[in-house]
């Protein structure tokens, strides 16, 4: 059964009341009608009991509709408004409309039928508009408990200096863990809500505000990610699911994801190919996550000239992956700490260049997991070159016969030399 609404009916004009009350009767609505001519005691109504909806007219004994709806936004009052208007009307009506009012018809187009759409609507409306007020509250309360957080965390972090780093690290992915992703998670999820359209038009500043918090959350919520997939790969907590798959395949489909990056920049993506087998046996989805990696670092740091891509073949059944770019360079100071968790190559430079200082971490854990070695030659204003060497067929256990201890797992061979103008590697194909 439906639920009788309670309508409250405010109209100075004896015969145009009576008219409405009798066109609501006829409709097949259950509900209840109060009547008030006064102003005054119309508000006198809202306040003290709960109305479904108020068909108000637009000039009442002792005022006028617009300065009423005023006195009720300011009493914080939420009930759906419909006003009656006489012809001619139409820009009193709208001027209702902006200041807070849900619909408004004519009174000499009364019918039935018409009421039933437009109350209808106009609850269905408010009801809209009802969540989306509940949702933005919610919204708030989720950015505000994250900016407690984050000021916890900066008060934690603070006082955690004093530890060893390892307590550091591993206190601040916890934290990271349980305090940040679930508030992240509501922000996002509060925003799409906000975006979709059956919640209500929302303007186009509010639609721009909603992109903004939903665009930023997602971008926070990677970076907390890549935190997490990190500190998994420390704790040996990651599996790989290795596969027959074809390499020569997989970088093309790299590069193709990634080329608008560099089209963007106007940087060129030259590749050569030396594989007489391109099938191997390995991770698709980590294998490709450590080609993005490196990629869109070297499109990050490069503002002109190339990217260079080469996968070859090299002796005892291994395979060869190099991304050579025309970047900044790495000083000789950075080279020792270039693969730590956390670390930007500067300040000046974490300053310009966004990200959370994980990507190489990321990728030499990965690497080592596959039993293979990562290289890296460069030399700063001109360029760099890292180079992978994979097992053709990786294995589920590191082989023996090359480690992954962290000391032994890569070499590192800086370029000097303040003559030269490029980087000069013989053996790519350029």
């Amino acid at each position: 059964m439906e639920e009788q609404l309670r309508i409250l009916l405010l109209e100075h004009d004896e015969t145009d009341r009576m008219m409405l009350r009798l066109s609501l009767k006829e409709t097949d609505i259950s509900m209840r009608i109060d009547e008030i001519k006064d102003g005054n005691q119309g508000f006198s109504a809202l306040v003290n009991n709960h109305y479904d909806c108020v068909f108000l007219d637009y000039h009442l004994a002792n005022t006028d509709c617009l300065t009423f709806i005023h006195k009720i936004k300011d009493s914080a009052i939420k009930v759906p408004l419909i006003i009656l208007i006489d012809p001619g009307k139409a820009a009193m009506a709208e001027e209702c409309i902006k200041a807070g009012a849900s619909e408004y018809f004519i009174k000499s187009t009364l019918s039935p039928e018409t009421i039933v759409q437009i109350l209808r609507r106009a609850i269905r409306l408010h009801q809209y508009e009802m969540e989306i007020d509940l949702l933005n509250q919610q919204l708030q309360a989720s950015q505000q408990q994250v900016i407690a957080q984050n000021q916890q965390l900066a008060s934690q972090q603070q006082k955690l200096e004093i530890l060893e780093p390892s307590k550091l690290k591993s206190l601040f992915l916890a934290t990271i863990s349980h305090e940040l992703r679930t508030p992240m998670n509501a922000i996002i999820g509060f925003s799409q809500i906000l975006l979709r359209p059956k919640f209500g038009h929302l303007g186009n500043q509010q639609f721009e505000i909603v992109e903004k918090i939903l665009d930023n959350g997602k971008n926070l919520l990677m970076k907390i990610n890549a935190i997490l997939e990190f500190s998994h790969l420390e704790a040996g907590e990651l599996e790989l699911n290795l596969q027959l798959l074809d390499l020569e395949k997989l970088v093309n489909h790299t590069l193709l994801e990634i080329s608008a990056l560099a089209q963007a920049k106007n940087l060129s993506l030259i590749v050569t190919r030396n594989l007489n087998n391109t099938i191997v046996f390995n991770d698709a989805a980590r294998l490709q996550q450590i080609l993005t990696n490196l990629l869109t670092n070297a499109i990050k740091f490069t503002e002109t000239g190339n990217i260079w891509v080469e996968i070859s073949e090299i002796p005892k059944n291994r395979v060869k992956i190099s991304v050579k770019d025309t970047g900044i360079g790495i000083a000789d100071q950075d080279f020792q700490n270039i693969f730590a968790a956390f670390h930007q190559v500067d300040q000046g430079l974490s300053r310009k260049y966004s990200g959370t200082g994980l990507g190489l971490a990321i990728i030499d854990a990965l690497v080592r997991i596959m039993g293979g070695k990562i290289y890296i030659e460069s030399q700063l204003g001109i360029g760099s070159m890292f180079t992978i060497e994979l097992p053709r067929k990786v294995s589920f256990k590191p082989d023996s016969d090359h480690p992954v201890s962290p000391d032994s797992y890569y070499h590192l061979y800086p370029v000097y030399s303040g003559n030269k103008a490029s980087i000069n590697y013989p053996h790519l194909q350029l």
